[in-house]
């Protein structure tokens, strides 16, 4: 499978395009390759396609954003297929770009689906948002949750298609069945026919002589369904992974729409995620910190023992490598930073006060110290840098 261009590059802009530069260049684009001023061209079709599936991201904030930070990635979350992540047009055909992107062209092509053989229209169900909430671990090893998603169904009685039974039909009158009207309109190319959603049946071709009684006639009722949600390693908050297919049922048996699983991050007690990287802060007690020693830390995996050398400093940053977070795109692990700082005891005793007084007389502790004059953040600064 070729791998897929970059979206901006697709349509000619910038990374910095406002929402109507990129809606002029998809329809640009989307005018060029279009199937009536390409007919029978595949690759005309295959760009028509891909400057769709450009649009459909870069024209939504929330996709863009997820564009920018995780690339393509981002988008289909995880390999597709049954119960996958899918992203982009991949599953849709030409009459979903024209039912979605229609208005784009301003009538020029007409506002419904549309295709070469005179395809009918299908009713898309909308999508679902759902939130999912991980704990690092689970982020870390990736996870399948089960949820029972609140959602439009097929109805049961009908199976969806809105009838009584499959006698409860007959051909529209007013497309003859097509399920499109053709009209003749004025464009910048000149006249041409312009194909329509036939208003009658709504592109169906046919029409209900005796509805479902348990519906009405929508082929939907309200309901629930187990969603299976295979969530990858890596994936951050924020996120949001598409399950194409698991969204409401579409009237009349047409196709579903998709479940959208916002991702969020529980804190951890004593870990903190900065992208692939965790970083934890270990305190450690003087006579640690001069001596050394050997300490134990919290890992992802559970925990792990590190030494401390003699003489180590407030500010000391420790790199377990590989302890991090997994990659989402599969390039690699990051690393674990353990910060060291020095728990001094508030209170002394009498006894302990003394020890410290004859200790400060010593040679090594009358040196000044040779770390910078900085504090922790500066210092972790000064080690990232």
């Amino acid at each position: 499978m070729a791998e897929k261009r970059d979206y901006y590059e697709v349509l000619g802009v910038e990374k910095n395009a406002n929402a109507d530069e990129i809606k002029k260049a998809y329809r640009k684009a989307a005018i060029k390759y279009h199937p009536d001023k390409n007919p029978g061209d595949k690759e005309a079709e295959e760009k028509f396609k891909e400057a769709a599936e450009a649009y459909d991201v870069l024209s939504n904030p929330d996709k863009r954003a997820r564009y920018d930070q995780f690339g393509h990635a981002g988008m289909h979350g995880a390999a597709g297929g049954a119960g996958g992540f899918g992203g982009g047009f991949g599953g849709f055909s030409m009459e979903d770009i024209f039912s979605q992107f229609g208005d784009i062209f301003g009538g020029h092509f007409g506002g419904g689906f549309r295709s070469s053989g005179g395809g009918r229209t299908v009713n898309r169900g909308s999508d679902i948002r759902i939130k999912v909430r991980l704990s690092l671990q689970e982020i870390a090893e990736g996870v399948t949750k089960k949820l029972k998603i609140n959602k439009t169904v097929a109805c049961d009685k009908c199976g969806g298609t809105g009838a009584k039974d499959s006698s409860s039909y007959s051909t529209c009158p007013n497309c003859n069945g097509s399920g499109y009207v053709v009209t003749m309109q004025n464009s910048f190319f000149g006249r041409m026919q312009v194909q329509t959603v036939c208003p009658t049946c709504g592109g169906e071709g046919k029409v209900i002589t005796d509805k479902c009684d348990k519906c009405g006639g929508e082929g939907t009722e309200r309901g629930q369904e187990v969603v299976e949600i295979k969530i990858p390693a890596g994936v951050g908050e924020g996120m949001v992974l598409t399950v194409s297919g698991k969204g409401n049922a579409a009237r009349r048996g047409g196709v579903n729409g998709d479940l959208q699983v916002l991702i969020e991050e529980e804190e951890h007690e004593e870990l903190l995620r900065d992208g692939n990287d965790l970083i934890h802060n270990l305190n450690i007690t003087v006579t640690t910190a001069l001596l050394g020693g050997t300490v134990e830390v919290p890992t992802v995996d559970g925990r792990a023992k590190i030494k401390i050398a003699p003489g180590t400093h407030a500010g000391k940053v420790l790199r377990l490598g590989g302890k991090g977070l997994p990659d989402v795109n599969g390039y690699g692990r990051g690393d674990e930073l353990v910060v060291v700082d020095i728990t001094i005891p508030s209170k002394l005793s009498s006894e302990e006060k003394r020890l410290v007084e004859k200790l400060a007389e010593q040679p090594n502790f009358k040196k000044a110290s040779s770390v910078k004059d900085q504090n922790i953040f500066e210092r972790m600064k000064s080690f990232f840098r």
